[in-house]
């Protein structure tokens, strides 16, 4: 019988080709400064290029004229994304008074105008109305969804775009500077749902002047601020410098657990840990028995390991972590 000869490897292209399109575990939060002109979902892609991550997403849209805190969650930290995205968010925004927008902001055709233009006693008595929970209508060109089609696309189609007002959180307004008659500055905290463009068209309104937003940074988004941004060229030097093996790709990643900075942790042993991770309640009993209720974070060892709600001493888990692969160190990327 003839010897069968070994299999021929691939050829040199096939092979680079596979290599390309690995994908790995990888698990943690990148909260990428974003650039101005570039879309939440492109920064999606390039995140996931430069990691090769299996799974990726963001935590709330930022305009592609905005720029700053743009959190970017790879593998298991995907899991954790409402907890970041239900969070406070801060931006600081500069209204250009005189023009109304069909955007609300500088890339829209002007619907609007006027020659008047407001002080800035006259704009810091009426920031008050804007404070506390107040009725918004969010911008036409918007995510929203209307019979299932975003604001945005009927917009652009020419259909009237009718947006209903709702309820938004709104912590604090305040005027920074006046750098001209046509320009003030502003910093906003706030809630979920709440759309800065908005605020701009309706303060215009009241001060009748209109307005529109010509600049937005957002400065951090629930447990990620400033001192955790880093911007594309300095992520792509620690990807390049993981792949060559001068630092561990976990060096550019915050962990997981840094989104749950808000939610109680409960700390159980390895054998506690086993069931919850198979999906299995475990009751607390004696003076191990947690004393508060509702959502929690579940270690082991200091590992992630559920998202977990407690009632009357049972832990139920929600969401299980499995974070095999490379996953982020604490604290923030080195150098950063």
């Amino acid at each position: 019988m003839p010897e069968l000869a070994p299999p021929s490897a691939p050829p040199t292209g096939r092979r680079d080709r596979q290599k390309k399109r690995e994908k790995h575990d990888v698990h943690g939060w990148v909260v990428l400064d974003k650039p101005i002109g570039m879309t939440s979902t492109h920064a999606v892609a390039v995140i996931k290029r430069l990691f090769k991550a299996k799974r990726v997403g963001h935590a709330g849209t930022l305009d592609p004229l905005a720029s700053g805190c743009l959190p970017i969650a790879l593998g298991e930290a995907t899991k954790t994304v409402p907890f970041v995205m239900d969070g406070r968010k801060s931006y600081t925004f500069t209204v250009r008074w005189g023009e109304e927008r069909d955007t609300d902001d500088a890339e829209g055709r002007v619907i609007a105008s006027s020659e008047a233009r407001p002080s800035a006693e006259a704009v810091r008595a009426i920031l008050p109305q804007f404070v506390g929970t107040i009725a918004q209508v969010p911008p036409r060109y918007s995510a929203i969804k209307i019979a299932g089609e975003r604001a945005y696309d009927m917009a652009r189609d020419g259909e009237e775009v009718e947006l209903q007002p709702r309820p938004v959180e709104v912590y604090r307004l305040e005027l920074l500077e006046f750098p001209d008659p046509d320009h003030a500055v502003f910093v906003a905290e706030c809630g979920k749902g709440t759309y800065v463009r908005s605020l701009a068209r309706d303060i215009g309104r009241l001060l009748d002047c209109f307005g529109h937003v010509s600049a937005l940074r957002r400065t951090w988004v629930g447990p990620f601020g400033v001192n955790d941004m880093i911007d594309l060229e300095k992520l792509e030097e620690l990807c390049n410098r993981a792949a060559s093996g001068e630092i561990s790709l976990a060096d550019a990643l915050m962990p997981v657990a840094t989104a749950l900075d808000d939610i109680p942790a409960l700390a159980v042993s390895r054998a506690d840990a086993a069931r919850l991770q198979r999906g299995q309640a475990v009751l607390m009993r004696g003076r191990d028995a947690p004393v508060f209720s509702g959502t929690i974070h579940v270690t082991a060892s200091g590992q992630l390991i559920a998202l977990a709600e407690i009632d009357r001493g049972e832990i139920v888990p929600k969401r299980v972590f499995n974070l095999a692969g490379v996953h982020g160190r604490a604290g923030r990327p080195e150098g950063v």
